[in-house]
């Protein structure tokens, strides 16, 4: 049996590493070390301006520790601002204050997060940037290598990860309950009537924790696969596959200094259509986003590795690499757009054409994420 890494290739190690190191190089001038109290306090102040319509000109930040004194607010609307800010990437503690309040001024107590919020805005186990099926809205152009069927694709992507309920977890952790819904489709775009080659429909349901810069989530999930009509009825179309299963997965994250993240876990199919369809998976990656923002704020570059491996595919690992920039408003920081060069090799993603041993492309796409 192959070892999971030995269908990789040097250039793509060195491609990922270039990129990476281009960009920490690009960011280094301002970001250095933790996440920075600037960085933090920007991002606070947009959240409480645009949540809230509050601006917090008493706000400030010190070895990540939020300080916020003499707003006046209902206890409910304290807690509400406590638990948006808890999750801000770097925070330690949230310490909200009425003006008065001299005692929590001298000693901030620790913060506990006890809140229950219907459908919060954000997420405590940020989306994976460079997953193929990671639930989101994307449109993109992908080129594929020797492929005699399929060379010039399109890509529309049609999702959502959102949380729907959260509240306080064990340890002074934040846990939340919520929804994963996706469909991932390709098209043929050298056919005259650009045909709808492949669709994947993914479900699932993740409980998520976080605590500080650790992030964990587990889910249950659903995926099948199914053929378009037009290319179903082409003289290029294969027998068609059944593909259908359920799961089982769970992911650890980590962020680390300098905008880096680390991520891993493994997961395990169930009620399986093909039933020889082998159970188990793993995953893990490494993302990257700079403390350092171009043009006055508005680009953000971002660069992420995704690496997954299959016991169907005999552990062969199957990459994908996404970098570019993020596009910024202080106004829709929930939202973020990123424009990103992609490269995918290994196992199709595509439901439909699981069984090529090869897939590998390049592409551009624009991502729209939660």
């Amino acid at each position: 049996m192959d070892h999971p890494f030995s269908s990789l290739r040097l250039p793509i190690f060195l491609l990922v590493a270039g990129v990476l190191l281009f960009l920490l190089v690009l960011s280094r001038p301002v970001a250095a070390g933790p996440t920075s109290d600037e960085y933090i306090r920007g991002y606070a102040a947009a959240t409480l301006q645009r949540d809230f319509q509050i601006t917090a000109d008493s706000l400030k930040v010190k070895n990540g520790v939020i300080y916020l004194h003499g707003l006046e607010a209902s206890d409910v609307i304290h807690d509400r601002i406590k638990t948006s800010l808890a999750v801000i990437e770097g925070v330690q503690k949230v310490v909200v204050t009425r003006e008065g309040d001299v005692a929590a001024q001298v000693k901030p107590p620790e913060f506990t997060p006890e809140v229950n919020v219907f459908l919060p805005r954000d997420l405590l186990f940020n989306s994976l940037l460079a997953d193929p099926r990671w639930p989101h809205f994307s449109v993109s152009y992908q080129h594929h290598q020797n492929n005699d069927r399929l060379e010039n694709i399109g890509s529309a992507n049609f999702g959502e990860t959102f949380s729907i309920y959260r509240f306080g977890g064990p340890w002074g952790s934040l846990m939340e309950v919520g929804l994963h819904a996706g469909v991932f489709s390709i098209f043929d775009l050298a056919a005259e009537s650009r045909d709808l080659v492949n669709a994947d429909y993914f479900v699932a349901f993740p409980l998520s924790l976080k605590k500080n810069n650790f992030s964990a989530m587990a889910r249950i999930f659903h995926q099948s696969s199914h053929l378009g009509d037009e290319f179903l009825l082409s003289d290029r179309t294969q027998q068609r596959i059944n593909l259908s299963y359920e799961g089982f997965d769970t992911l650890l994250s980590y962020h680390f200094p300098l905008g880096f993240r680390l991520y891993g876990g493994g997961g395990y199919l169930f009620d399986r259509d093909p039933s020889d369809l082998k159970p188990w998976i793993a995953q893990s990656g490494l993302e990257f986003k700079s403390h350092t923002a171009w043009w006055n704020g508005a680009l953000r570059p971002i660069a992420a590795l995704d690496i997954q491996s299959r016991e169907e595919s005999e552990w062969r690992a199957d990459v994908s690499l996404r970098a570019g920039v993020q596009f910024e408003n202080p106004d829709f920081l929930s939202r973020k757009l990123k424009l990103m060069f992609e490269y995918y090799k290994g196992r199709s993603p595509n439901g439909q054409f699981y069984i090529r041993d090869v897939e590998e492309y390049f592409g551009i796409g624009l991502h729209f994420f939660l």
